[in-house]
């Protein structure tokens, strides 16, 4: 299959949860109101300023959950009428939610986002005049159209749950005899191909974000994953969890053919002492309320082509994933020693530097225009009754 039949398709991304940082003499674990026990300082706000940012943050996300469910729920017949317009309707729903969590970001814990990678992602990434950073044409406007694989229990979160299913997102169950049938079916869903009305075959865009670690990093997980590594035999990074292939290597040979590449990103918080975390710092409450968002976010992307992947033999590949996971490991080593990934190899000079933030202030908006476009419809449906029955 060539390149132009794979349209805007782009591979899963195997992305790790690491976020070591700056090594440093902090006391730990935190101290309240101590600047040394917090990468990003003292806490900016007090507890009144603190709870008006939680009210307002809680009732910004809440109502814009509510808001994109209820858009859900009444486009979900679309599902039994045409599943074309069902998914290209859920994948603007989709795209809401992105700018939900992105404006959230962008006005209650703005960040620095630094961005590097190896030579095979020189090409794929600039910045544009206004500051943002742009990925290469075949993948704008790609937040509408990503697949995440989660654990089962998040299925069940009132409102986030369902949302998740409408989405199309993956459930695993971490037992591979349950999930394989699941993930057989959702990857066909993907990989399908479709026709326009012009007759000719396409497949849809998408991104599929994979953790293969299965879980978040933190001192149990490390703990586990270095008891598995001796165990085992294996070299124990010391920033890393050891990733887990099964479900990966099954992902790929179903996907092999319509995707072209893996995309793998490393990503690390500025200021986080050797051996810690970024979820010890970096609460809902510290980076929201309090005024305490990271410094930095950096990430050091790479990507790898399918071909080059070992993909007939599950031995082969958990020996090659995991010598990914150990470079991987080096580049925290290397982040924590100098506070920088490495600069780009090629194209781009330095680090890219950017925020989160939408395009235009105003974008927040299209949350709510569905859901609008449905009221004011429902309201002249309301009207024209009324009319008809005055007449009778």
């Amino acid at each position: 299959m060539t390149t132009s039949e794979l349209r805007q398709r782009v591979a899963l991304n195997p992305v790790p949860d690491a976020s070591n940082g700056l090594s440093t003499t902090e006391s730990y674990p935190p101290k309240k109101n101590d600047a040394l026990s917090h990468p990003s300082g003292r806490v900016k706000y007090g507890r009144f300023v603190a709870f008006l940012r939680a009210l307002s943050v809680g009732i910004y996300f809440f109502t814009g959950c509510i808001v994109i469910h209820a858009t859900q729920l009444l486009g979900s017949p679309l599902y039994y009428i045409d599943r074309e317009h069902y998914y290209a309707y859920m994948s603007l729903c989709k795209a809401s939610f992105g700018l939900l969590t992105t404006t959230m970001t962008h006005w209650w814990a703005p960040t620095v986002i630094r961005i590097s990678g190896d030579a095979s992602v020189a090409d794929q990434l600039s910045l544009t005049p206004d500051g943002r950073v742009e990925c290469y044409t075949n993948v704008r406007q790609m937040h509408g159209h990503i697949y995440i694989i989660l654990k089962e229990s998040i299925k069940y979160i009132p409102i986030l749950g369902l949302g998740c299913v409408f989405h199309g997102f993956i459930f695993m169950s971490r037992k591979m005899s349950v999930d394989q049938p699941r993930l057989a079916h959702r990857l066909g869903k993907l990989k399908a191909t479709r026709t326009s009305p012009e007759g000719k075959s396409y497949r849809s865009p998408m991104w599929l974000l994979l953790f293969p670690e299965g879980t978040n990093i933190s001192d149990n997980g490390r703990e586990k994953s270095a008891a598995w590594a001796a165990k085992m035999g294996l070299k124990d990074p010391a920033h890393m969890m050891l990733p887990r292939s099964t479900g990966m290597f099954f992902c790929l040979n179903e996907l092999k053919g319509t995707v072209d590449y893996v995309y793998d990103c490393t990503v690390a918080y500025e200021g986080v002492p050797r051996g810690r975390y970024g979820e010890n710092y970096f609460s809902l409450s510290s980076t929201y309320f309090q005024g305490r968002p990271p410094k930095s976010v950096n990430f050091y992307w790479r990507r790898f082509p399918i071909a080059d992947i070992p993909l007939d033999s599950a031995e082969e590949f958990d020996a090659w994933l995991r010598e990914r996971w150990y470079e991987k490991d080096a580049l925290m080593e290397q982040y924590i020693c100098t506070g920088r990934f490495p600069e780009n190899v090629t194209g781009i000079k330095g680090h890219l530097e950017t925020e989160v933030r939408t395009r235009y202030w105003w974008e927040f908006v299209k949350i709510f225009v569905m859901l609008g476009a449905f009221g004011l419809i429902l309201n002249v449906l309301v009207k024209m009754f009324h009319l008809l029955a005055q007449e009778t």
